[in-house]
């Protein structure tokens, strides 16, 4: 599964979601649902105004993890 750790660049970053959500041209709705991983989907386009503006790697954002089972 793709955990998405936007909250944690966001704290390391002392950036308010509104602020972000201006930056990169989305609503602050979806910047939440970025942040809890809500989402089916993310363009590229997308992250990348993310990592531009945060300064980080598409990879400080989304980390894969095994799932429990064999998933």
């Amino acid at each position: 599964m793709i955990v998405v750790n936007l909250d944690v660049m966001l704290a390391k970053r002392k950036v308010k979601s509104k602020d972000l959500a201006q930056a990169v041209g989305i609503t602050e709705q979806n910047i939440s649902l970025i942040k809890t991983g809500k989402i089916k989907g993310l363009r590229l386009a997308t992250l990348d105004a993310i990592c531009r503006f945060l300064e980080c790697q598409p990879g400080d954002i989304l980390e894969y993890r095994a799932e429990e089972g064999g998933g």
